[in-house]
C-alpha cells in the first residue's frame, strides 16, 4: 500500500484549505453585470417628490436655498407638497406646525379670502420650474366645528397627539368649505395660468385614518366630495386624488382605502348627490421603523414596502383605478420627521451614509414592486426637507441643515443622472425582493444591490453596499462589467457617497461638531455635502464591454456614469 508522508497530506490539506476559503470568498465577493439592450421600462423619475410639515420654512432663507438646489438636481419638475396650506395663524414658522390664514370670516360670518402667503409659497415653487402637490388642508379655525384649542406648541420629546388641535376636525358648514377650495383653486388659475395649474395634482387632507383627522370615514368622504366638487367647477380639467391612509398594509388602512375607492366609484356624492367621485390619482404612505437595540440603530425596510405593495395591489384591484397615476404621499424610513435623534435616539441613522443607502437600496424596490403589480407608479414623496433655525445635524429627517447638505442629498443627485431606460443589471449579493419583504436586511451579508438606466448617449449605473445594523464594515471589492456600449471609446465618471466623500456630517465632527461654526468652517462644510466624483477617465470598450472595480464602504452608494 502507498504510504504518503505527513507532510505531504499537510500540503494537500493546506492548499483545499486555502482552495476552499479563495472559492467561499469569491463567491462572497459582488459581481454586478449590466446589459443595456436589455430595457425593462422608462427610467421614471419617480424621486423626483419632496414634502415636509411646516409651509413658511419655504420662502425663508435655507428653504429657498434647498428648493433650488432640489429643482437644480432634477431633469424634471419636482413635485412638492406640504402641509397646513389652509391652516389660520400669523405665518410664523414652527416644527410640525405652519399657518397661511387664507380663511377667515367677518362679524357676519362672510368669508375672507386671503392669498398672500399661499402666493409666496406657491411662487417659491414655481419661479423654480416646480409644482404643487397641493394638499387641502386643514380647517381653518373660522370653519372648525371645534376651534378651540387650535395653536399647538409641540416640541420634540413631548407627546406627538399634542399636536392635533382644531385644525384636525370637520368643517362647520360644507358649502363654505366647498367654495373655500373653489376660491384657492380659481385663484391659482388667475394667477399662474391655467396650463400650469392643470400639471399640478391637488389632494385632500393626510392620514385621515390617523390622528389627523377628528371625524368620521364618512365625514372624510363628505369632506373630499365637496373639495374634489370646488376643485372641479374652478378648473374641471384639474387633477385630485386621495386619500393618503396612514399605515397601508394594516387592515383598519386597507379598509379605509377600499371604501375610499368604492365611494370615489359607486358611492352617491355629498356635494352632487350623484353617483361617484372625481378621482385621478391614488395616493397613500409607506414608512420603514427603525428600532434601538443594544445602543445600536437597526433599520427595518420591510414594513415600507409591504405597504407599498399592499397600496399597488389594492389600485390594481378595481378596473376603474388599475390606470390610475399612484403617488406614494409619503415614504420614509419612519414617521416623524422633526423627531431629532436626541429624543428619539433610533433616528440617529439621519445624518449620516446610513440615510443615503437606505434611500438608494429602498427606491430600487419600489421599482420593482412596480414592475411586479404592473401599478402606474408616478411618484414618491421623501418626507424630507429641512428645518430652519435649528442645532447643526440634530438629527432631523432632513436633506440639508442650517443651508448644508446632507450625504442623503446627494443619492437624489445621482438619480438626478439616471435617464433613458430602466435596463438589465444583476448582482450575486442584491436580497431578493421578497426576502426583503419578509424580513428586511438582517443576514450576516450586507445588501450588495444595483440599478440601472440608459439612453442611446450614456448609461448609469447605482451601486449601493447597505445594511440594517448601523455600523461599520470594512470596504468590499465590487465587480462591474457593463456590456452591450454602443461605443468604442467613452468618458468614465465615478461618484460616491461615503465615510469620506460627499459627507458634511463626518466633517463637520472632525471640525468637533461646532454650534457656532467659523465662515470657513461654513464654506468647508458646503462644498463637502455636494457630490464628489471620485474618478474621471477615458476608457475604451471592447467588444461593447467595460468593467469598471469599486471598493465600496458598508453604506457607500456608488453611481458609476459613462457618457460617449
Amino acid at each position: 500500500m502507498l504510504k504518503l508522508s505527513n507532510c505531504f497530506l499537510g500540503a494537500v490539506f493546506f492548499f483545499s484549505f486555502v482552495s476552499v476559503r479563495a472559492q467561499v470568498l469569491q463567491e462572497k465577493k459582488a459581481l454586478i453585470t449590466v446589459d443595456l439592450k436589455k430595457e425593462i421600462a422608462p427610467m421614471k423619475p419617480v424621486w423626483a417628490w419632496f414634502g415636509y410639515d411646516e409651509p413658511n420654512y419655504t420662502y425663508m432663507k435655507d428653504g429657498k436655498k434647498l428648493l433650488s438646489e432640489i429643482a437644480d438636481l432634477s431633469p424634471v419638475p419636482v413635485y412638492v407638497r406640504t402641509h397646513s396650506l389652509l391652516v389660520s395663524g400669523d405665518g410664523v414658522a414652527a416644527l410640525k406646525w405652519g399657518s397661511t390664514n387664507a380663511y377667515t370670516e367677518d362679524t357676519n360670518g362672510n368669508p375672507i379670502y386671503n392669498w398672500k402667503i399661499v402666493d409666496s409659497i406657491f411662487d417659491t415653487y414655481v419661479k423654480r420650474g416646480m409644482k404643487p402637490l397641493a394638499q387641502i388642508g386643514f380647517m381653518p379655525e373660522a370653519l372648525s366645528t371645534h376651534p378651540s384649542p387650535y395653536r399647538h406648541y409641540w416640541k420634540p420629546g413631548d407627546p406627538y397627539t399634542d399636536i392635533i388641535t382644531g385644525w384636525a376636525y370637520p368643517p362647520k358648514d360644507y358649502d363654505k368649505w366647498r367654495n373655500l377650495v373653489y376660491e384657492w383653486v380659481k385663484h391659482s388659475v388667475e394667477r399662474y395660468g391655467k396650463n400650469e395649474v392643470e400639471s399640478w395634482y391637488w389632494e385632500v387632507w393626510n392620514e385621515a385614518n390617523g390622528h389627523y383627522w377628528k371625524g368620521t370615514q364618512e365625514e372624510f368622504f363628505k369632506l373630499y366630495d365637496y373639495a374634489a366638487d370646488g376643485v372641479k367647477k374652478a378648473l374641471p380639467t384639474a387633477k385630485i386624488g386621495g386619500l393618503n391612509v396612514a399605515g397601508t398594509s394594516g387592515k383598519g388602512a386597507s379598509s379605509w382605502m377600499n371604501n375610499f375607492i368604492k365611494h370615489c366609484i359607486s358611492g352617491t356624492n355629498y356635494a352632487t348627490g350623484k353617483i361617484g367621485s372625481p378621482l385621478d390619482a391614488i395616493l397613500f404612505h409607506a414608512k420603514g421603523r427603525p428600532r434601538l437595540m443594544d445602543g445600536t440603530v437597526i433599520m427595518d425596510m420591510a414594513p415600507q414596502l409591504r405597504d407599498i405593495q399592499t397600496g399597488f395591489k389594492i389600485t390594481m384591484s378595481y378596473p376603474e383605478t388599475k390606470d390610475l397615476p399612484v403617488i406614494i404621499g409619503e415614504s420614509d424610513p419612519e414617521g416623524c420627521a422633526a423627531c431629532g435623534m436626541a429624543t428619539n435616539p433610533e433616528n440617529a441613522y439621519r445624518n449620516g451614509t446610513m440615510y443615503s443607502s437606505y434611500t438608494a437600496a429602498s427606491f430600487a424596490r419600489k421599482y420593482l414592486l412596480a414592475d411586479k403589480t404592473k401599478a402606474n407608479f408616478l411618484g414618491a414623496v421623501s418626507w424630507s426637507f429641512e428645518f430652519e433655525n435649528q442645532p447643526w445635524f440634530y438629527g432631523f429627517r432632513d436633506l440639508a441643515t442650517n443651508g448644508v447638505d446632507k450625504p442623503v442629498l446627494n443619492v437624489f443627485r445621482m438619480f438626478g443622472m439616471m435617464k433613458g431606460s430602466r435596463v438589465e443589471a444583476v448582482s450575486n449579493r442584491m436580497y431578493p425582493l421578497e426576502a426583503v419583504l419578509e424580513k428586511s436586511i438582517r443576514d450576516s451579508q450586507s445588501d450588495i444591490g444595483v440599478l440601472a438606466s440608459a439612453d442611446s448617449k450614456s448609461t448609469a449605473v447605482m451601486v449601493w453596499n447597505y445594511h440594517d445594523k448601523d455600523e461599520q464594515g470594512s470596504a468590499e471589492a465590487v465587480d462591474v462589467t457593463l456590456n452591450s456600449i454602443p461605443a468604442k471609446k467613452a468618458t468614465l465618471n465615478v461618484y460616491l457617497i461615503d465615510r469620506d466623500n460627499s459627507n458634511s456630517y463626518e466633517v463637520w465632527k472632525k471640525m468637533g461638531s461646532p454650534q457656532n461654526p467659523t465662515s470657513e468652517q461654513i464654506a468647508l462644510l458646503e462644498k463637502s455635502g455636494k457630490l464628489k466624483c471620485v474618478t474621471t477617465k477615458k476608457v475604451e470598450i471592447r467588444s461593447g464591454k467595460v468593467n469598471v472595480p469599486l471598493q465600496l464602504m458598508r453604506q457607500a452608494v456608488a453611481l458609476v456614469k459613462l457618457d460617449w
